[in-house]
Order: structure tokens, then C-alpha cells, then sequence
């Protein structure tokens, strides 16, 4: 997608179509009986290599033995924490930003229903 200006990312998805179904986050994972996972992707950089939207999960809870992506976010609602392998923990809310690096191993857990602005790099093979 060739972008002529600035895009901007909107909490609620697409203006007219809003977010649609994701599938990122495994089954297994979620911890409540809640499993809803919506996704709308803003920006897709010509090599596809960067991409920025917004997404919506249930609480769920993945570890990590590689990240695999570049990732900056924002927390718009709900929560995460982060717990590296060394045990330190942190938790973001709402107006917090953060990144996490393609080699980041830990927990990633969202402590209730999260969602977040997000830009991906991924990084060559």
C-alpha cells in the first residue's frame, strides 16, 4: 500500500468496517471462557516488512522462547504484563508504549481484555 501522507490509526479499526476476526493468539491460550481476538491492519509497507493496525484480545497468556518481530506498541484499553525469563515483570495500561525486541523470550500475558495500537518490523529470514 503506497501511502501519499500520514495515516491515521483509529482505536475502533476501519471507520466504516471496524475490526475484523484474528486469529494470532492460540485457543489454548485464552484463559477465560471469553475468546474474542479482532484485528484491522492500517499500514502494509511495500516489502512487507512493517505493518500497523490495531488489535483486540480476550485474556490470554503465550510464552515466548523467541518473539520473532520488532514490535512498538500502545495500550488503548485493558492490560499486559511482560515477564522475561528472568523473572522481571511488567505490567502496561492505557497510554502506556512499549517494544519488544524479535528476541525477546517470556510471558506475555493479557490480564484482561486488551487493546493496542501496534507497529510490527520483521526482520529478514
Amino acid at each position: 500500500m503506497s501511502v501519499p501522507g500520514a495515516i491515521r490509526l483509529l482505536p475502533d479499526g476501519h471507520p466504516e468496517t471496524g475490526m475484523g476476526p484474528s486469529d494470532l493468539m492460540k485457543r489454548e491460550n485464552f484463559t477465560t471462557e471469553a475468546t474474542s481476538e479482532l484485528i484491522h491492519t492500517f499500514y502494509t509497507s511495500p516489502d512487507g516488512r512493517v505493518t500497523s493496525g490495531v488489535w483486540e484480545c480476550s485474556p490470554a497468556r503465550e510464552e515466548f522462547e523467541r518473539y520473532g518481530v520488532d514490535e512498538f506498541m500502545t495500550v488503548l484499553a485493558g492490560s499486559v504484563t511482560i515477564t522475561a525469563k528472568d523473572g522481571t515483570a511488567q505490567t502496561f495500561r492505557p497510554g502506556d508504549s512499549f517494544v519488544i525486541g524479535a528476541d525477546f523470550a517470556g510471558v506475555w500475558e493479557n490480564t484482561e481484555t486488551l487493546r493496542k495500537f501496534w507497529m510490527i518490523y520483521e526482520p529478514p529470514a
